[in-house]
């Protein structure tokens, strides 16, 4: 080619395999890791792992988008060579790929460290969101009776963030000082919600009541 006129084409039906990988490498530079196929679960992954990372705790990788992009030769490299057209990259087991990327026995302490549930007081087991920060746990709020300190993660380094719901699954209140709000909101919020909800208990002491994820008519 000289400028944009074409002198000559010749299909190459055999391309050398680390030509492939580095016109690949460049492509997904150029055009950036959403090619990849990301999901929800990955995501959450991610933010885990970069949280531990920016504790600062020892031996915890940076699983950045900035950082993944910046070492693709190094992390992704060896598993595209099946990729030959853009959806392609869309068969890639991601999580698996990223995963690799834990040595041993990183992978069990981050489900120790930064558990993808937590047992509320009610027995529960409530999804923790990663993706926002601080991380957040959103529980109705009658699951929470009986329980004074905030949630945490990471060995108590970290408060969750609560989303306390409404029987509907709406936030009444955002926290990370439940005591606090037992104390001094949580007597606006039941005068609010016990006639919309008058078959949820609204005890007077929530402190002391005992968290449920049912009804005042459950047996």
């Amino acid at each position: 080619t000289i400028g944009k006129l074409v002198i000559h084409r010749q299909r190459i039906e055999k391309i050398p395999v680390e030509a492939k990988r580095d016109a690949l490498i460049r492509l997904l530079k150029k055009r950036g890791l959403n090619l990849l196929p990301w999901n929800h679960s990955i995501r959450q992954w991610q933010s885990r792992v970069m949280l531990l990372n920016r504790l600062g705790l020892e031996l915890w990788p940076d699983v950045s988008d900035q950082y993944l992009l910046m070492t693709i030769e190094t992390w992704l490299a060896p598993y595209l060579d099946p990729i030959s057209k853009l959806s392609d990259f869309q068969q890639l087991d991601l999580q698996s790929i990223l995963s690799g990327l834990l040595p041993w026995p990183l992978p069990k302490q981050l489900e120790e460290l930064a558990p993808n549930t937590m047992t509320v007081p009610s027995g529960s087991n409530i999804k923790i969101d990663y993706t926002q920060s601080p991380p957040v746990l959103s529980v109705k709020l009658q699951e929470m009776f009986g329980c004074l300190d905030t949630p945490t993660i990471a060995n108590g380094k970290i408060k969750l963030m609560l989303h306390l719901l409404s029987p509907a699954q709406r936030p009444l209140q955002i926290t990370q000082d439940l005591a606090g709000f037992w104390k001094n909101s949580y007597s606006e919020v039941k005068k609010e919600m016990k006639g919309r909800y008058p078959k949820h208990p609204w005890p007077d002491s929530p402190e002391q009541a005992l968290p449920t994820k049912y009804t005042k008519r459950h047996s």
